[in-house]
């Protein structure tokens, strides 16, 4: 059987939202930092001025040929750590260097509301 494809959040929704412990997405940030001897990456992105992070556990993509400052993004699993917040254990981390991030951001919006209206239209069937 195969996992769930996985939504797409921001990287500020991780953290700010309440993301379910196991639950599948899809995210994407600059590779700030990555602990080789941890296996453990940080992905960061800019929002409203705000620098945010996410923790990636990197022991399902290893080997694994870290490009600091490239843009990844990142498919897996949520796991809640006491005291540190989430951190998504990767099953898929892809360096997308030269991606544009505002155009993806436009994207993951657009394919949001188009999610929302299907599931009204669903509903308003359903009635």
């Amino acid at each position: 059987m195969l996992p769930n494809p996985g939504v797409y959040y921001f990287p500020w929704e991780i953290n700010s939202e309440s993301v379910a412990d196991g639950q599948t997405l899809r995210t994407y940030g600059r590779l700030h930092c990555y602990d080789m001897v941890q296996s453990e990456a940080i992905l960061t992105a800019l929002h409203s001025s705000v620098q945010h992070q996410v923790r990636i556990c990197t022991k399902f993509v290893e080997p694994f040929q870290a490009q600091l400052g490239s843009v990844y993004v990142a498919l897996g699993e949520t796991e809640q750590r006491d005291g540190e917040g989430p951190v998504l254990k990767a099953r898929v981390l892809t360096c997308v260097e030269g991606m544009n991030l505002p155009l993806l951001e436009q994207a993951v919006q657009e394919q949001r509301r188009y999610f929302q209206e299907r599931q009204g239209q669903a509903e308003s069937s359903a009635s």
